[in-house]
């Protein structure tokens, strides 16, 4: 069993982020190669950074064509293991998304936090945040501004739909503390967790390398997801028990049942 040490717990409660030191190694990260390129080929019309859910094996309810390949990893006991020391015991995973930034012209993605698009309540969330590629300042890698999370609440947001740009909506600028902005740069198979808080976002990748990452979604058994709010989806109670029974564990398992048998 993975442990995160209890000055890593720190240091995440401390920043809203944590680069972690577990990587999920080369035979599990030739696997997922593989995932991203049947999942880019599977859903030519959509950017390889928009690919939603794509954890859910088969057509999934966002009308995109997942791989279980993705769901696999997301339940991964050293992964769960992780997020586990953070949200505590009772996991429940509700999503992932692939966001791959083609080598040349990869999208930005402008600051932003996540709780401000999920209707989770209440609010919280921790985000595994997998590099499938090397993710470096040249290839448009994770930036976050450290301790952003801390007073527990959702900054204001501006409406900007702007070409190469994968989110519509944005932090104002008033609220950015560009002090406090530091680049994550992970190896290949490296993990990093984030805070539901957290503002975040990323550069475009002008580079000639791709840069792929997988984030992945688990709200602890004390929060439920209003579908009535937002798009439905497959949950998966990992571990414990869901407190709140308000989620649903049953909508759409028997389709992704028939996908896996």
């Amino acid at each position: 069993m993975l442990k995160l040490s209890p000055s890593d717990v720190e240091t995440y409660n401390r920043q809203g982020f944590l680069i972690t030191g577990h990587n999920i190694g080369a035979d599990r990260l030739s696997t997922l190669h593989r995932a991203v390129e049947s999942v880019i080929e599977a859903n030519p019309d959509v950017r390889p950074e928009r690919l939603v859910n794509i954890h859910q094996p088969g057509r999934n309810p966002q009308g995109l064509v997942g791989d279980r390949r993705f769901l696999d990893i997301a339940r991964e006991p050293d992964i769960v293991d992780l997020v586990n020391d953070v949200i505590g015991p009772d996991i429940i995973l509700w999503g992932a998304q692939l966001f791959c930034k083609p080598a040349g012209d990869g999208m930005a993605v402008p600051w932003h936090q996540d709780g401000y698009y999920w209707p989770i309540r209440p609010l919280a969330n921790c985000t595994a945040w997998l590099a499938l590629d090397a993710c470096t300042v040249g290839n448009g890698c994770l930036r976050v501004i450290s301790g952003s999370h801390r007073e527990r609440r959702l900054f204001s947001h501006l409406r900007e739909a702007r070409e190469g740009q994968v989110l519509d909506l944005e932090v104002k600028p008033e609220e950015i503390d560009e002090t406090s902005i530091v680049d994550v740069e992970l190896e290949a198979g490296q993990v990093a967790l984030l805070d539901v808080f957290l503002v975040h976002g990323s550069n475009p990748n002008r580079s000639a390398n791709r840069r792929a990452a997988l984030a992945m979604r688990y709200i602890p058994g004390t929060s439920y997801i209003d579908m009535e709010l937002f798009s439905p989806r497959a949950l998966w109670l990992l571990r414990g028990k869901d407190h709140t029974g308000r989620n649903d564990f049953d909508v759409f398992h028997r389709e992704l049942t028939r996908e896996e048998t």
